[in-house]
């Protein structure tokens, strides 16, 4: 008896391996893909081909993404509404900025973490790098309300951040405002995240226990992976059943010209509540219900969305160890 019970779990862990392995396969046809553990194939993925990332580059963005000098009051900077210590977000519906403004289409701030995987920045795509996308709400009157030649003229004020500029730019380099966004964006393409789903997806079959292997089948087979894959998981442009929505009333924003919004990230999907582009939903299973109506046109069981939100607790990743720095005067 004791090896016919012996001969049973080893069949049965040879047929969860098989299984683990197809899933693994499946995850890999529909486009999922890692972050790479090789810092070179990384640096492949994250370096902008007009910019090459250098530490002095990264260091120098990072100054300027906690300094609230670049807005026009001093108190907001980018780490205002892309909070690093709270999943790159700010954890409001709709964003606030400039003398309290609320974003007027009543949008909600995307995560920066993994912004560097997305085909298109912002919610319209309008932007297709980090740095272009970095102009945006330095300018935007409900933001930070800066325009370029005010932050040139603080910056050249600020003698200390001379030594930085010339040390990521040159010697002779002059402060301008394509160097500051340049340097932003040099630093937030350090902002990666490497999960579990990760070493699944580089072939450790057991990184994901069976509830999250189930969720990841149900992912793929209820056609989520059509639009959230990729490294980034997300990141490109797709039609936004608003007809669909429940929140649909909820600002005015409906995408660009061609009706398309931008698929958000699922990575530390967990950690960036409230979700959809005007913040509607607070709620993660609530979100999954509400997106297989929308998206999908489906309804799923209250089993299925518990497995997802399993599913998706996988992708919280190990953020990186940033220390705040003291800005230079």
């Amino acid at each position: 008896m004791k090896k016919v019970y012996l001969l049973c779990c080893f069949l049965v862990t040879v047929i969860l391996a098989n299984d683990s392995a197809g899933l693994l396969q499946l995850a890999q046809k529909n486009h999922l893909e890692p972050i790479p553990k090789s810092k070179l194939e990384l640096l492949k993925l994250v370096e902008n081909p007009k910019s090459v990332l250098t530490q002095e580059k990264i260091e120098l963005g990072k100054m300027l993404f906690f300094d609230p000098r670049l807005s026009k009051s001093n108190l907001i900077s980018c780490n205002t509404c892309h909070n690093l210590g709270m999943g790159g977000v700010d954890g409001i519906s709709h964003a606030i900025g400039h003398k309290w403004a609320v974003n007027p289409l009543l949008l909600n701030s995307p995560t920066v973490y993994n912004a560097v995987f997305a085909f298109s920045q912002l919610w319209n795509g309008k932007s297709s790098d980090l740095a272009d996308q970095a102009r945006g709400p330095v300018h935007a009157d409900f933001e930070m309300a800066s325009s370029a030649q005010e932050i040139e003229e603080k910056l050249k004020k600020i003698q200390g951040y001379k030594k930085y500029f010339q040390q990521a730019y040159g010697s002779d380099v002059k402060i301008n405002f394509d160097l500051v966004v340049d340097a932003i964006a040099a630093f937030e393409a350090t902002l990666v995240t490497p999960s579990r789903f990760d070493e699944f997806l580089l072939g450790n079959i057991n990184a994901l226990n069976e509830n999250e292997k189930e969720g990841l089948r149900i992912f793929i087979e209820k056609r989520c992976a059509a639009c959230h894959k990729g490294v980034g998981l997300g990141g490109a442009m797709k039609v936004f059943r608003h007809d669909r929505y429940t929140y649909s009333d909820l600002g005015d924003f409906r995408g660009n010209d061609n009706k398309l919004v931008k698929v958000p990230t699922l990575r530390n999907i967990t950690q960036t509540a409230p979700y959809f582009h005007n913040g509607a939903v607070w709620n993660l299973k609530d979100a999954i219900y509400e997106m297989a109506k929308v998206q999908l046109n489906i309804k799923i069981s209250s089993h299925e969305a518990d497995r997802l939100v399993d599913f998706l607790k996988t992708l919280d990743g190990k953020k990186p160890q940033i220390q705040y720095p003291m800005l230079p005067y």
